[in-house]
């Protein structure tokens, strides 16, 4: 009976001790679900700024390529105005040749037809002549030859008077003929100069229709390229505004200093950091978002004299314009020069940081990936001249 209290009583504390675990393995349970709601929604919260930011940029990318995309159409109705432009000054110049040479052959109908009316008048004149010679034979033709031969000295002049009659009526005749030949003569060339005078005109008037059908592709061309640009600058607003907010958003999740690879880095003025690239000219007459803008940004934070360059701003013609204002330039870096790399059609300026004593530069720049971001690099100085500001 002892022995069987005990077990019972046993049996008793077993149960009571595995209730307890459970319950305690329970508990735990629950908080480590609770804890990882709670860490899931700390990460969230934690990411949500770069989340934002990535959203951004992805808004941004697919308008840049969208620009990129229209960009390329552009410049294929670029291409294609310059061919129009080019076939259009080729009809012109044809036209206008044909035109000189409506002009000599209305030149030369008109010459021809001042000979005809010369003819005419001198037509009008021999038979005017032939005339009053024949009205005077006629005349004559009433004295009976008896009374011709009374009136003459001898039977010669007889004779001479009628062979000059004849004579002069023969002469008449001829030029009569002759002016009559001309005159067809005349006629015919005139009529040659007038068809051929009416072919140039047909040829003409079928190059004007060429030059119209230019025209109008042309000025097609010109209204999608306004309309295809128009997409750009609406895309290129949208991207400005779209890096204003990404800016914020950057700063609020870097703390303010932002990284490489993002607009406004480096300390680069927000107005001209987050407006498109290249539609501000800055203090030194440099587009904005070029390195040659933020390397005279530099230099002019530093304290230090910024020649205004504006004209002559690339590149690759900062070190020639240096010497020619008496700055030194020479193959030996300084921390805070302006390394310029003169490869390139442009080539590039970079603001030397830090100088390592192993040939390499570390040096901060904008526009390196033709994207108008700031970025910074460990370089080699092969290849570069330093510009001692």
């Amino acid at each position: 009976m002892f022995n069987r209290v005990r077990q019972l009583t046993k049996k008793g504390r077993t149960m009571k001790q595995k209730q307890s675990r459970q319950r305690t393995n329970k508990y735990i349970r629950r908080t480590a679900a609770s804890l990882a709601v709670i860490l899931v929604l700390v990460v969230a919260v934690s990411q949500m700024p770069f989340a934002w930011a990535q959203s951004l940029q992805e808004q941004i990318d697919q308008l840049s390529r969208q620009n990129s995309d229209t960009q390329g159409q552009v410049s294929v109705l670029e291409d294609q105005a310059v061919d129009f432009n080019d076939k259009i000054s080729k009809l012109q110049q044809e036209i206008n040749g044909l035109q000189e040479q409506i002009n000599q052959s209305v030149a030369q109908i008109d010459a021809t037809q001042a000979k005809i009316n010369e003819a005419e008048v001198e037509l009008a004149k021999q038979r005017q002549l032939l005339g009053q010679n024949i009205r005077a034979m006629y005349v004559e033709g009433d004295v009976s030859t008896l009374e011709m031969l009374a009136s003459s000295q001898d039977l010669s002049d007889f004779v001479d008077k009628q062979q000059y009659r004849n004579s002069v009526k023969d002469k008449i005749k001829a030029t009569l003929d002759k002016v009559n030949e001309l005159k067809h003569q005349l006629n015919a060339e005139k009529e040659i100069l007038e068809a051929q005078k009416k072919d140039q005109e047909t040829r003409q008037a079928r190059l004007n229709g060429q030059r119209a059908e230019q025209d109008r592709l042309l000025s097609l061309n010109e209204s999608q390229r306004n309309e295809l640009n128009g997409q750009i600058k609406n895309n290129s607003a949208k991207i400005a505004e779209l890096r204003k907010q990404q800016a914020a958003e950057n700063a609020k999740l870097f703390g303010g200093s932002v990284p490489q690879g993002i607009p406004g880095g480096g300390g680069y003025p927000g107005a001209w950091a987050f407006a498109p690239i290249d539609s501000i000219i800055d203090t030194w007459g440099m587009y904005n978002r070029e390195c040659v803008s933020y390397t005279a940004w530099k230099v002019w934070s530093s304290g230090r004299y910024m020649p205004y360059w504006g004209g002559i701003g690339n590149a690759n013609q900062w070190d020639d314009n240096a010497r020619a204002a008496g700055i030194p330039v020479d193959t030996n870096p300084r921390v805070g020069d302006v390394a310029i790399k003169n490869a390139g059609f442009y080539g590039h300026a970079m603001y030397v940081e830090h100088v390592y004593g192993d040939g390499t530069i570390y040096i901060s720049q904008y526009n390196a990936a033709w994207d108008g971001n700031y970025s910074e690099a460990r370089i080699s100085t092969a290849g570069l001249v330093f510009i001692h500001f």
